[in-house]
């Protein structure tokens, strides 16, 4: 089993149901068969990062201690439940976001930056991965370092399904992350 086969995921409408700027733990709720679905990924040997865009800390929404909080208590719950999310990285700029936030940067989602670092510093083998994400937005970057890529038709997926071919992307589309579990042990590892 080769230690750097990944599966980078979207946050938001991926991992845990989309809310509007989610900062707070009390808001926070998982998809339905994420659990389930990180469990069966686990068992056919891929590890877990999540690349995830936070334009509420530019826009002045919450702040990035807000964030950190709420990343290291998904992080240890799903630790927890046995899943290891190795690392988070996380975009908090946007080009109308207020003070040193409102920049255009290479981090944020379509751009490559966060991709880019994951791939430096986990050694990842981009042809044996996946970028699971519930907009082109996940997608595109992933694609164009080549990535295999997935769509889920939760969060804003089922928005997104028509986008695939304007956009040149040959996602795989399935409704959960369970699913997508279910598709590689049928289909067997890629």
């Amino acid at each position: 089993m080769e230690k750097n086969r990944f599966i980078l995921f979207d946050r938001d409408g991926v991992i845990n149901i989309e809310k509007s700027y989610l900062y707070k733990i009390e808001d926070f709720e998982y998809e339905s068969g994420v659990i389930e679905g990180l469990e069966k990924l686990k068992k056919l040997g891929y590890r877990f990062l999540i690349i995830t865009n936070q334009a509420g800390i530019a826009r002045g929404y919450y702040t990035e201690e807000d964030y950190l909080k709420l990343e290291k208590f998904i992080t240890e719950d799903l630790k927890n439940k046995g899943i290891k999310i190795e690392k988070t990285y996380y975009c908090p700029h946007h080009p109308e976001g207020k003070e040193n936030y409102g920049i255009e940067c290479d981090c944020r989602k379509p751009n490559t930056g966060n991709f880019l670092k994951a791939i430096e510093e986990f050694q990842i083998d981009v042809k044996k991965s996946f970028m699971v994400g519930d907009r082109i937005t996940d997608l595109i970057p992933a694609e164009k370092l080549g990535f295999k890529t997935v769509l889920v038709k939760t969060g804003y997926g089922m928005k997104n399904i028509s986008k695939l071919a304007d956009n040149g992307l040959k996602s795989l589309v399935v409704g959960s992350i369970s699913e997508f579990g279910d598709f590689l042990k049928e289909n067997g590892a890629m």
